[in-house]
């Protein structure tokens, strides 16, 4: 007769005589993606879990809009953007039940309003990330030289790796037809929004969690932009 052998550290057979798959030894096996608000990541759902990596985005921070006067000019600043965590936590660590935050994108600012600042992001105590703060609306209408200082990074909060995020750039005016509006900040998943060389509106960031770039005015409205939102990934191991 036939027999057939298995590896003892991948394969058990159990009380039934079933050839199973020993917890902890599959690898990864599903990924979940978290949009902005809030939601519950339940430890039955997954009666195969060993550990859980989570990665937690915090969002970035928004820009302001502009309105000079006619032969002047307004630059603005970048919001910064948001921070980063990531944490490996075993099954046997977590509660039955985890409470999920995925921070919103920080909202664009008026034109004599600033950006809003980005959400925190979070998974359960395990893995925080701040948002990024917005730029700052402080530039008046002029034609003379002048800077408005880019929004500050926030600075890691918790997690096994905890990174904070990248400042907003700095902006700055030459006289009423010439001048740069800043860069938005970077973070660990996003991109953060042009700094503009010429009139025009905010520019928002790319991925997740970095910050706007500033609106530049020359003579006229122009709009702020919002920042990245932020996000959590949790990778499920078998």
């Amino acid at each position: 007769m036939a027999r057939a052998c298995v590896c003892s550290d991948y394969f058990t057979v159990n009380d039934s005589g079933e050839l199973c798959l020993k917890p902890g030894t599959m690898g990864l096996r599903q990924t979940l993606y978290y949009s902005p608000g809030v939601s519950l990541f339940k430890k039955a759902d997954f009666p195969w879990l060993a550990r859980v990596e989570v990665e937690v985005q915090g969002g970035g921070g928004g820009s302001a809009g502009a309105d000079a006067d006619a032969g002047e000019s307004i630059a603005r600043p970048g919001g910064s953007g948001g921070g980063y965590s990531r944490s490996l936590v075993q099954a046997s660590a977590l509660p039955a039940s985890v409470t999920i935050v995925v921070g919103a994108a920080g909202a664009a600012g008026g034109t004599t309003s600033d950006g809003g600042d980005g959400g925190q992001s979070s998974f359960g105590s395990f893995a925080v990330a701040p948002g990024g703060f917005g730029g700052s609306s402080g530039m008046a209408s002029a034609a003379t030289p002048g800077t408005a200082q880019g929004a500050s990074a926030p600075s890691g909060l918790t997690g096994d790796l905890s990174l904070g995020g990248g400042a907003g750039g700095s902006a700055i005016r030459i006289n009423g037809v010439f001048a740069m509006a800043g860069h938005g900040g970077e973070s660990f998943l996003g991109t953060g929004g042009l700094g503009r060389i010429a009139q025009g509106d905010g520019v928002v960031s790319r991925g997740y969690g970095a910050g706007a770039g500033g609106g530049l005015s020359v003579g006229g409205v122009v709009n702020g932009a919002e920042g990245g939102e932020g996000r959590v990934i949790v990778h499920l191991y078998g």
